[in-house]
């Protein structure tokens, strides 16, 4: 087992298992063309190291070294069809699977996988799930059901004007205070 710093931490690239197995197919394609490891990081936007190691892998295992292999960790439980179902029924709004208001909580977000999908998330999970669909976690404003926009401008423009304090003929008005 291998152990890194801290300021080490390795990450899986981004991309699928295929994609990545494409792109070290083509770093031994470039390397094979005698282009220099650095050219080859550079154009593919990967770190030397990685070509190196491709490379090696490859000395020593042929094109198996290279093989995709599937990403580690429990596979997801929604399939990317659901997925990209699950973005158009939260895009289209709460009101429209059913809710009384048209704000989306981690609690709506669960009852309607549940129904729609049978599958069962924790509420505190699926800001992870809403996350990696593309959406981010959002507060609505408070505002009174009874506000009348057009009234609070009239106010704004007729009334604050009076109310509002004059500057102090004490000392000049351009002076911060």
């Amino acid at each position: 087992m291998s152990y890194y710093p801290l300021w080490e931490v390795r990450m899986r690239p981004l991309g699928s298992p295929a994609e990545l197995e494409r792109r070290r197919l083509r770093a031994i394609e470039l390397l094979q063309r005698e282009i220099p490891v650095h050219v080859v990081a550079e154009r593919l936007g990967v770190d030397r190291r990685s070509v190196r190691r491709w490379k090696r892998a490859y000395r020593g295992r042929g094109r198996g070294g290279l093989r995709a292999r599937p990403a580690p960790g429990r596979p997801p439980k929604l399939t990317t069809a659901q997925r990209r179902q699950l973005v158009r029924l939260v895009v289209a709004g709460p009101e429209e699977a059913g809710y009384r208001t048209s704000l989306w909580t981690c609690r709506r977000i669960v009852d309607l996988i549940r129904h729609q999908f049978k599958v069962v998330y924790h509420p505190d999970h699926v800001g992870r799930l809403l996350r990696a669909c593309g959406f981010s976690p959002q507060r609505p404003q408070p505002r009174a059901k009874e506000r009348d926009d057009r009234r609070v401008r009239e106010w704004i423009q007729q009334e604050w004007p009076r109310l509002k304090k004059t500057p102090s003929a004490r000392r000049p008005p351009d002076l911060p205070r």
